[in-house]
């Protein structure tokens, strides 16, 4: 399972106990973690989980963040990549589904590619928001409001499943993803 999350740990406790829990969880599920490379923040958390739990860790780093991310020397199998776009396509090739933690503008970024992909049909993969702490809660009422003012399906808002706990991720992530439909609200087919 692939997972997006911040390279910094937050200011509230439940960001780490959530990314640990998550790790412990996937590997008890059966599950290998495929995630941004880094030693630093929850993405150094989930990974300790993962591998303290006895699971496969493989990271993904591009090399210009090799030191600035603290590339975590302990993986299972650590991947360099020359961009940001190479190490996302490489996360996304090795992953079966996603779910994203709490996070930055990179996991945004992350995040956000991988419901694209999803709504254009380049891959048929679930795509979780572990909504810890309610963090998300912003993000689900802009979507929300973009269904509402017709720039989303009801299908593509609902791609971007939300899980409040572990158990609810976990679910998620088994559920396959239904049949989408073509992205393109009201639009009428060009002459």
């Amino acid at each position: 399972m692939c997972v997006f999350c911040g390279s910094s740990v937050g200011f509230e406790p439940v960001f780490r106990q959530a990314a640990a829990e998550l790790g412990r969880a996937l590997v008890h599920a059966g599950h290998g973690l495929v995630y941004g490379g880094g030693k630093v923040g929850l993405m150094g958390v989930v990974a300790d989980a993962v591998l303290d739990a006895g699971g496969e860790a493989i990271g993904v780093i591009p090399r210009a963040l090799l030191e600035r991310e603290i590339a975590h020397t302990g993986l299972t199998e650590l991947v360099v990549r020359d961009s940001m776009h190479e190490r996302k396509a490489e996360m996304v090739e090795r992953a079966d589904a996603f779910v994203a933690l709490p996070g930055g503008f990179g996991t945004f970024d992350e995040l956000f590619e991988v419901l694209t992909w999803l709504q254009l049909g380049i891959h048929a993969k679930p795509v979780v928001i572990f909504d810890v702490n309610e963090f998300f809660a912003p993000l689900f009422a802009l979507a929300d409001e973009a269904e509402r003012a017709g720039f989303l399906k009801p299908i593509h808002r609902n791609a971007a499943r939300r899980a409040i706990d572990v158990a609810d991720v976990l679910r998620e992530l088994a559920t396959p993803v239904p049949p989408l439909v073509p992205k393109w609200v009201g639009e009428h087919p060009a002459p």
